[in-house]
């Protein structure tokens, strides 16, 4: 998987390839999909919810530009897969999900793989955490939004890094890489660079889409 459909595509960051190689893709797929774990797609983990192909995976982590140190907010849980190597690339992670029977399994995956540095929350993340407000150095959404997320942008760090889908018509969502450029005043100021057109499931919350 690393070397065909990762570095070979492109991904360079090798923190994120190791920390892909390492960590076991199948714990984190229903048991009915293990066989394909590692398949160059997207896979079915039940509830209308998908675990994204592994090249989009590393494209996000490779985006956020991770040194380990980072505080990181995850919006999406799913099968836990992604929170799991966010959690092996940074210092902590707040991962948050509105579907109660994807946190269990989620729960039960990150502590067969042995990370202890997530934190799960049920609920809806579109616009961030109240118990967890931040500021985030890296956020991650997993679930395409209809337009620039403010909300989320108003969780970073001065120089934190943000990627989310973005809605782009009919045709699916480009993947959207935002940095915080000011230096912490009142009026944030972002600059953001879309690089890979995706399809993701639609993020549903207050400042996403209506169920």
């Amino acid at each position: 998987m690393v070397a065909e459909q990762l570095a070979a595509r492109g991904i360079e960051d090798r923190r994120v390839l190791d920390a892909m190689g390492e960590l076991p893709r199948e714990l984190f797929v229903p048991e009915r999909q293990g066989r394909h774990a590692y398949d160059d797609a997207a896979l079915s983990i039940g509830a209308g919810q998908t675990i994204s192909q592994p090249w989009v995976v590393a494209a996000i982590l490779e985006a956020l530009e991770l040194s380990g140190e980072e505080s990181a907010l995850e919006i999406g849980t799913g099968s836990g897969y992604s929170a799991a190597l966010l959690g092996m690339l940074t210092a902590h992670v707040v991962s948050v999900e509105r579907l109660p029977e994807l946190i269990e399994l989620a729960r039960t995956a990150l502590a067969r793989a042995g990370i202890g540095n997530v934190d799960l929350v049920e609920g809806d993340g579109s616009a961030g955490v109240g118990e967890h407000p931040g500021p985030f150095d890296a956020i991650a959404v997993h679930a395409a939004v209809p337009g620039i997320p403010r909300a989320l942008l108003g969780r970073l760090a001065p120089g934190g890094r943000l990627v989310a889908p973005i809605a782009a018509g009919p045709d699916g969502e480009q993947l959207t890489a935002f940095r915080r450029v000011d230096e912490g005043g009142s009026e944030p100021e972002y600059e953001g660079r879309p690089f890979a057109a995706v399809r993701f499931v639609p993020l549903i919350g207050d400042a996403g889409y209506s169920e």
